[in-house]
C-alpha cells in the first residue's frame, strides 16, 4: 500500500516516541525476509512435540515477582512470575494508537506506530524491561481478541508478520500452569545493519484470547542472557 510522505522530523519524532513507549522494540525491518521450511507447516503440529507438564526443564531465573492478576503491574489473561529486578509497564495499545490517529501524525508514521504496537493478530499488553538486571532486551506479552484460541495460527501469524523472520522451529509444550503451549525459536534479520540475532516466543489460548509472550534483545548474546527469565514465565504461567 502507497503511504503519503511527510516531514522528516515528524515521522521521527513519532518513531521516537513509540520506541519510547515499548522500550525501543528492535522488530526487523527487512522486506525480503522468509520463514524457512520448517515454519511453514501449522505450529501446532510440529515434531519436536514435548512431553505433557515438560517446559524443557532449563535453568530459570530467580523470581521477582507476578503479573497477570488484578492490581498487578499488567492485569493479563494468565498470570506468571518475572525474573528479580526485571520492570513491568502496561501498554495500552489501542489507546496509543487512537492518540497517534488523532494527532498531526502523516499516514506513515501511524504505520509506524501500528507496526510497533500489532503484530499479526495480537497487540501489545505488556513489556518487562531486563535492563535493572543487567542485560538489555525485553520480554513483551501480546494480546488477541476472544475467539482465537489456536495458539498454534496465533503463534505462527505473529512470526510471519515479522518482516526478516527465518529459520523457525515450532514444538508444543505445556506450561507450568499446565496450559497446552506452543514455542517457536526463530532468527530475525535486518539487512540494511547486516545482524541476525535469535528470538523466542510462545503462546497460549485463553477464554478471553491468545496470548504470546516474545523474548527479544539487542542481540543474540543478550537474548540467550535472557533465557532463564523466559523460562521462569513457562514453568509458571497459568490462568489469572
Amino acid at each position: 500500500m502507497q503511504v503519503r510522505v511527510g516531514t522528516v522530523g515528524g515521522r521521527a519524532a513519532v518513531a521516537a516516541a513509540v520506541a519510547m513507549l515499548l522500550g525501543g522494540c528492535a522488530g526487523a525491518a527487512d522486506d525480503d525476509g522468509k520463514t524457512s521450511a520448517s515454519a511453514s507447516a501449522h505450529p501446532s503440529a510440529g515434531a519436536k512435540g514435548a512431553a505433557a507438564g515438560d517446559t524443557g526443564k532449563k535453568a530459570a531465573a530467580a523470581r521477582g515477582g507476578t503479573l497477570g492478576p488484578a492490581g498487578s503491574a499488567c492485569e493479563l489473561p494468565v498470570s506468571f512470575d518475572v525474573a528479580k529486578d526485571w520492570k513491568p509497564k502496561s501498554i495500552d495499545a489501542e489507546k496509543e494508537l487512537a492518540q497517534i490517529s488523532q494527532g498531526e501524525n502523516d499516514d506513515l508514521a501511524r504505520e509506524l506506530a501500528a507496526a510497533m504496537l500489532r503484530q499479526g493478530p495480537v497487540t501489545a499488553a505488556c513489556e518487562i524491561d531486563a535492563k535493572p538486571s543487567g542485560t538489555i532486551g525485553f520480554l513483551r506479552v501480546w494480546k488477541g481478541k476472544p475467539g482465537d484460541a489456536d495458539a498454534g495460527g496465533v503463534l505462527h501469524a505473529f512470526v510471519a508478520a515479522e518482516k526478516g523472520a527465518g529459520k523457525a522451529e515450532y514444538h508444543s509444550f505445556k506450561t507450568g500452569g499446565g496450559l497446552p503451549a506452543v514455542e517457536v525459536e526463530y532468527v530475525s534479520t535486518n539487512k540494511a545493519l547486516e545482524e541476525t540475532k535469535k528470538e523466542s516466543a510462545f503462546a497460549v489460548g485463553t477464554p478471553d484470547g491468545p496470548v504470546v509472550l516474545h523474548l527479544g534483545g539487542m542481540d543474540t548474546q543478550e537474548h540467550d542472557e535472557m533465557l532463564p527469565a523466559f523460562e521462569l514465565a513457562k514453568q509458571t504461567l497459568k490462568l489469572s
